[in-house]
């Protein structure tokens, strides 16, 4: 394999060699990640609970570690427990019963964590569960859901991966250097556009949706904005704890909040916005909410 240029790798942030191999190793990660996604997706039901749960679970395993704070595995049993119980109660068809035991776990927590702690102890199981939550709802039911999620993987991976290499071949004025120095405003731009395309995209060729263009690369452009507010929360988390990394779980890549910072955010916004679009127009699920205008 031909090695590129010292000038191509130097716009990229790839200073070397070594570099470029560490961007051959984070593609092969997410690779095997997103083909795991997609295979939960596709066979929905318990293997797909079951992935974003051990996903919300691992989450929250870190959010602990970043935080900090007294009883760390008294918090994690706790926070273990209130995921399991609000997925199988999400299952039940009982989402008012999953908010409760997520609810009742976060209290337990904020307790657990004493002062100082408390907040941020409360908040983790809302940022697991969250992502828990909002997946399985967008899942339902099986034909949108899979749609809903399918869209929501190309708007979040399109941003994710446009942003990174639009950053680096553009540069330009920071984003926010204060919190991570690396990203700029044209790699934002890049990648919420691109990502939204590709949603858009995705959603009107599917079959038998058919979902208008322009509507949802709308809501594309406002998830995919919300995906790099999310991937920015988790690199100030970071900061505030100073480490690079959320763990080391993921070669290339480092921890599962590393990998789902933005997408957690874009799951429960979209999630939100489709209970909304139920609230107000009587669709008959969140994942229809998003599509149908």
């Amino acid at each position: 394999m031909t090695v590129p240029p010292a000038s191509v790798l130097s716009r990229l942030g790839l200073k070397s060699a070594g570099g470029f191999a560490d961007l051959a190793l984070r593609a092969v990660s997410a690779l095997v990640l997103a083909a795991a996604a997609v295979a939960a997706l596709w066979y929905g039901g318990w293997a797909f609970g079951l992935f974003w749960l051990l996903a919300a679970l691992a989450a929250h395993w870190e959010w602990t570690d970043l935080i900090g704070g007294p009883l760390p595995w008294f918090r994690r049993f706790v926070g273990a427990l209130g995921l399991i119980a609000a997925l199988v109660l999400q299952s039940l068809h009982q989402p008012e019963f999953a908010l409760l035991a997520l609810a009742l776990a976060a209290a337990f927590n904020t307790w657990a964590a004493g002062v100082g702690y408390r907040f941020l102890a409360a908040s983790g199981i809302f940022y697991a569960g969250g992502l828990l939550l909002a997946v399985t709802a967008l899942r339902q039911p099986a034909f949108f859901g899979m749609c809903a999620i399918g869209w929501l993987f190309a708007v979040v991976w399109g941003t994710d991966v446009f942003a990174y290499f639009g950053g680096r071949l553009i540069g330009g004025a920071k984003l926010a250097p204060s919190i991570s120095p690396g990203k700029t405003w044209s790699g934002f731009l890049v990648g919420i556009g691109c990502g939204a395309i590709l949603g858009a995209a995705t959603a009107a060729l599917w079959p038998n949706v058919r979902a208008p263009f322009f509507p949802v690369l709308a809501l594309g452009l406002a998830t995919g904005a919300v995906a790099q507010v999310g991937d920015l929360f988790e690199s100030w988390l970071k900061r505030r704890a100073g480490v690079k990394d959320s763990s080391r779980l993921i070669p290339g890549h480092g921890g599962v909040m590393d990998r789902l910072d933005g997408f957690i955010f874009a799951a429960i916004f979209a999630a939100l916005f489709g209970l909304f679009r139920v609230a107000l127009q009587g669709w008959p699920s969140s994942a229809a909410g998003l599509f149908f205008w």
